[in-house]
Order: structure tokens, then C-alpha cells, then sequence
């Protein structure tokens, strides 16, 4: 019989020939261990973090941010380390994302601080200025569904205890988006960074009054979220002191800004140039002349 002359042959044939190439050539790999990287640094979620990860998803969070830093020198530059396979290990499904109406999320682990994470999900724009996201304070008051949450554990393989599970009924999905938010990323060690300045270098936009301007507009920008200077901005630590006090150079004061303090300040050397830094130090000790 010739089967280019059978129709209903050929199309059979066609379709088994397609569905033996699609099971070797997809289903099959995905099988294998080699095809599955793994790396010891990567943990599973414990259940409050994996709770925030379904409140992430709720919310909708990967229609607007990333979880993916591509091998590019500016995405590698502003986030850090491009992202691992073995680092989406656990995560079922994926959250990648398509689209970036906000930054990449996926090293925002430990970037800042908690009460930072909390301030900026009740108000986002008191912390991003101009910032479009949505308040999410409401998700203090919704309760975590710990039997949901159990029972992906169970299916997803991942370690937990009863206290584990017991521990999520004092808490509500705030708590938990911001410990996921606070895990992402945090499997791949942070590089050293190569100090922005020399130890004694001089300020070269000292006494430069445009560039005094500048600096404020960028002190109100990026620092007065936490910062204020005087009776403006949070009180978290009013700087005012900055422009009258010795106890740091301009130099000093160029690195702490440029590196800032793990899980407390970001390091804003990351997307700012040292001029731009020098511009708020100049901003910030011009507080003496007043």
C-alpha cells in the first residue's frame, strides 16, 4: 500500500511520527538529572516564604517585574549576577515574567531592609518617587491559608514541620510576600565591590552651587523614603547633622552611599555615577553654610 496515496494513513502516521519526536526529544529530557541543574546553595522555601510566593502570584507581581537578570553587562551592572539555572530549581511554575513596568526582582533578596519592604508594599511611591505601583497594604489583613500552603509543600517534596505550618496562622500574606521578596536571589553570594573612591579624595564639585541644586533633587529622589534633612522627609535618621559634623569625610560619606549596609541601606553606587554622589554629598554639606 502506498501511503502518500492513503490520506488517512499518512495522517496517522504523521501524528505518531510527531508524538515519538516530541517524547524524545521533551518529555523524555525532562527526565534526566543532567537536564535538571542543581546547587547546594539553593534551598527550597520554607512555607512562609513559599505562602509569599502565592501571594506573588496573586497580586499579579510578574505582570510587572522580572525574575530573570540576563548576561548583559547593564542588567548585570544595575542588579547584580545574572541569573543560574539551578537557581529556579524549586520554583513550580516559573515566574519569570515578560515585561518590566518595574525593575528585575530576582536579587531584591536582602537588598533592603524589612520595615523598608513593608513601608514600600503600604506606600510605593513615599519610597519610589513618581512610582505607579499599587498599594498593597490591605494584604495585612488577609489571612494566609496554611492548609493550601501545606498541602503544596507536600506535593512540591519540601521539608516542614507542624510548627512551620502552625507558625503561618499568626501571620497574614504581607509576612509572607515580603519573606519571599527577602530570599530571592540570596543563593548567589554577593561580589566584593571595588571602592568607588580613594581614601582622601577631595570633593571636585565643592562650592559649585548648581550642582548643590542637583544633589538635592537627587537626596529628594532616591533618599528621603528614609532620610530627612530638617523637619522634611521620614525620621529615620534626620541627616542634618551631616553638614556640621567632622566625623566623616566627603570621601567616607561617597562609599557608605555607594555601598550602603547590607540589609538596611541599598548600595546606590549601583545605578549612580560618583558624580552624581558627589552632588549629594556637596548638597548634604552645604547644610554647614546655614
Amino acid at each position: 500500500m502506498n501511503i502518500n496515496k492513503n490520506p488517512i494513513l499518512f495522517t496517522l502516521t504523521a501524528i505518531v511520527t510527531v508524538l515519538i519526536g516530541t517524547i524524545a526529544m521533551v518529555f523524555y529530557p525532562m527526565t534526566l538529572k543532567s537536564t535538571q541543574p542543581h546547587n547546594d546553595m539553593q534551598k527550597p522555601y520554607t512555607a512562609l516564604e513559599l505562602a509569599g510566593r502565592d501571594v506573588y502570584q496573586q497580586e499579579g507581581c510578574n505582570n510587572c517585574h522580572t525574575q530573570t537578570v540576563r548576561p548583559l553587562k547593564a542588567e548585570v551592572a544595575r542588579y547584580g549576577a545574572y541569573s543560574k539555572a539551578w537557581e529556579f530549581e524549586y520554583d513550580r511554575p516559573f515566574i519569570w515574567g515578560s515585561r518590566r513596568t518595574g525593575p528585575d526582582l530576582h536579587r531584591i533578596g536582602g537588598k533592603y531592609s524589612d520595615e523598608w519592604q513593608y513601608k514600600h508594599m503600604i506606600e510605593p511611591a513615599k519610597l519610589a518617587f513618581g512610582s505607579n505601583m499599587p498599594k498593597y497594604g490591605f494584604l495585612a489583613d488577609m489571612k494566609i491559608k496554611a492548609k493550601r500552603t501545606e498541602a503544596s509543600m507536600k506535593m512540591l517534596g519540601f521539608p516542614y514541620t507542624p510548627a512551620d505550618i502552625e507558625e503561618l496562622k499568626s501571620k497574614n500574606q504581607l509576612d509572607a510576600l515580603v519573606a519571599y521578596m527577602q530570599i530571592l536571589g540570596t543563593a548567589v553570594p554577593r561580589p566584593p565591590r571595588a571602592a568607588m573612591v580613594q581614601e582622601g579624595e577631595a570633593n571636585p564639585l565643592a562650592g559649585d552651587a548648581q550642582e548643590v541644586k542637583k544633589g538635592e533633587k537627587l537626596f529628594q529622589l532616591n533618599c528621603m523614603g528614609c532620610h530627612s534633612i530638617g523637619a522634611e522627609g521620614e525620621e529615620i535618621e534626620d541627616l542634618i547633622w551631616v553638614g556640621t559634623s567632622a566625623d566623616y569625610e566627603g570621601w567616607e560619606m561617597v562609599g557608605i552611599v555607594a555601598d550602603g549596609f547590607e540589609g538596611s541601606m541599598p548600595p546606590f553606587g549601583d545605578f549612580m555615577g560618583k558624580e552624581k554622589i558627589w552632588s549629594i554629598i556637596s548638597y548634604m554639606r552645604s547644610m554647614e553654610a546655614k
